[in-house]
């Protein structure tokens, strides 16, 4: 079998940047380069001067040398530390981590022994050590701001009442600051407890506090323009905004130098901000997933990439394109007639116009709704995970079921006589709808096939239990491997269920996605890496192509 064409990039597969993917029919190549930082929530810098990075996405910390950019990942996704979103460093040098999820807070010493802190805080997220005290707040409505005691104690809870609260830090004068991320305020009380009290109003979007070296406040805004508001606190309070254009911009850090770190949990990577508004990229961004991908007739791809869609220029172009939808988490996506749909893990479908740069909404309230296509009447037809449906909505928003009572439902295809397969990962098969709602197997005894394409009389999933590309033939059955070792799921496979709880969204449930495009080539989500890649037929020798992702 050939191998993909190498690219500079490391993989969470391989960290010399070689493809993992193998194939003796296809030639493939990735459209942009593998994420080297999977989502990027908290930062801070550590006793060894390195930039601490949270990644809830990944389920892991890493550290980055503010010098070359390396990364090393600290805190393994196979550890004990599920979805940690924030961290800080005690006087002794050990880090606590905030484990949003499951509600934990750690303690990883500098030898790197773990201890839990606490398991009774709900979805934990800011975090910040006063010399060796340890204060953590709550993510939700009516979220409590605690004083926990590593050695053992009971939590000390200063003050309820939080409308989201996320990173903070102490502040010059000796209080506490933080955020309320609904209300756009920010506030402090003193960390022996007392009234809190509001210092800012009208704060756009904020998600984190963070004071440079001269005590001016940072206020970070987790909007899709990256604002970030400068205020004076010690002379007349004035404020200045500094709009990056980083969206999803999540936590800071200053050096000694006072330089500005910042991490966004929309695109990863790490990014210094300079007061002007220029940035650096320190650790390049990428895509968190990708999962669902289609491609319209010009060649434009499109990822559903959870927090935002994405698109891509045609192959040879220089304009990448980042789309930010309402509301976010896509899942699944399709385009048709010069729109795009797409599937929301919130549960929603909607439409959207990229000419106009419009959405509208086209259902609501569906159960895990993942892989989505237009059926031979242009309606709309979802795969419906949680309820073990197929359904169809038409242009009235009309939902109809076509059929139910199948196990885990998650991509649909058509082909040509307008006949409607389904993909179902539990079951680990391929189904063919009939008329009247029942299914017949098309091909079983797959490990678990997700995405799903027809072109033809050859049928194609990605098999993700197994990570690899199957072609089943309409005609006779065979089932035949077209490519091995792909970058699909996780490198290190997670135990925990998909993490929704407290009535949070939290990490994406993971789904390959599959597009055929005008040419015959085939797009494939490989959200084990943040890619998207290129198969063509018959050109076992392709170039990666770069950055076409933005």
């Amino acid at each position: 079998m050939s191998t993909a064409h190498t690219t500079p990039y490391p993989s969470r597969f391989d960290e010399s940047g070689n493809g993992p993917m193998r194939s003796a029919r296809w030639g493939a190549k990735r459209l942009n380069p593998p994420n080297r930082l999977w989502g990027s929530n908290g930062v801070a810098f550590g006793p060894d001067g390195r930039l601490y990075v949270a990644q809830f996405l990944a389920g892991q910390i890493s550290a980055v040398d503010p010098a070359t950019g390396d990364v090393e990942v600290v805190v393994p996704m196979d550890g004990p530390v599920q979805s940690p979103d924030d961290l800080s460093f005690g006087a002794d040098g050990s880090m606590y981590i905030a484990d949003l999820v499951p509600g934990r807070v750690w303690r990883r010493s500098p030898a790197g022994e773990y201890t839990l802190v606490s398991d009774e805080v709900k979805l934990p997220n800011g975090i910040t050590c006063v010399g060796d005290r340890l204060f953590v707040n709550e993510m939700r409505p009516g979220g409590r701001l605690l004083e926990l005691f590593p050695d053992g104690g009971d939590p000390l809870v200063l003050t309820e009442g939080l409308a989201l609260g996320n990173a903070m830090q102490l502040g010059p004068d000796g209080h506490l600051y933080y955020p309320h991320m609904l209300t756009g305020q920010v506030w402090r009380i003193p960390p022996d407890g007392g009234v809190p009290e509001v210092v800012a109003e009208d704060v756009h979007e904020p998600v984190a506090v963070r004071f440079d070296q001269g005590g001016v406040l940072h206020v970070l805004s987790r909007g899709v323009e990256g604002i970030v508001t400068r205020i004076d606190l010690h002379g007349t309070g004035t404020r200045t905004l500094v709009t990056s254009g980083l969206m999803g911009l999540d936590n800071a850090a200053f050096d000694t130098e006072n330089r500005m770190f910042v991490s966004s949990y929309a695109t990863g990577g790490v990014t210094e901000l300079h007061p002007d508004g220029r940035t650096r990229e320190l650790v390049p961004r990428g895509l968190d997933g990708p999962y669902g991908v289609t491609v319209d007739l010009g060649g434009t791809v499109y990822a559903a990439d959870h927090y935002r869609l994405t698109s891509t220029a045609p192959s040879g172009a220089d304009n990448p394109t980042s789309l930010t939808l309402t509301p976010p988490f896509v899942h699944g996506v399709t385009h048709a007639g010069g729109l795009v749909h797409l599937t929301s893990q919130y549960g929603d479908v909607h439409t959207y116009d990229p000419e106009s740069g419009t959405t509208r909404p086209r259902a609501a309230g569906l159960d895990q709704p993942f892989g989505i296509a237009v059926g031979p009447d242009g309606s709309l037809v979802v795969a419906e995970a949680g309820a073990g449906r197929i359904v169809s909505v038409d242009d009235t928003g009309t939902v109809t079921v076509l059929a139910e009572g199948l196990d885990h439902p998650v991509d649909v295809a058509f082909d040509t006589a307008g006949r409607c397969y389904v993909s179902d990962d539990r079951l680990g098969a391929v189904l063919r709808l009939a008329d009247d709602g029942n299914t017949e197997i098309v091909a079983d005894g797959l490990g678990a096939p997700q995405g799903l394409v027809v072109e033809g009389e050859e049928l194609y999933t990605v098999d993700t239990g197994r990570r690899r590309l199957l072609a089943v033939s309409l005609s006779t059955g065979e089932i035949r491997t077209e490519a091995e070792d792909l970058p699909v799921g996780p490198p290190v496979p997670r135990t925990d269920p998909a993490l929704f709880t407290h009535g949070m969204v939290g990490a994406p449930r993971l789904f390959a996605g599959l597009a055929v495009a005008a040419d015959g080539s085939l797009l494939l989500s490989a959200n084990g890496e943040g890619t998207v890649w290129r198969l063509e037929a018959g050109r076992p020798s392709l170039n990666d192509v770069p950055h076409h992702f933005a």
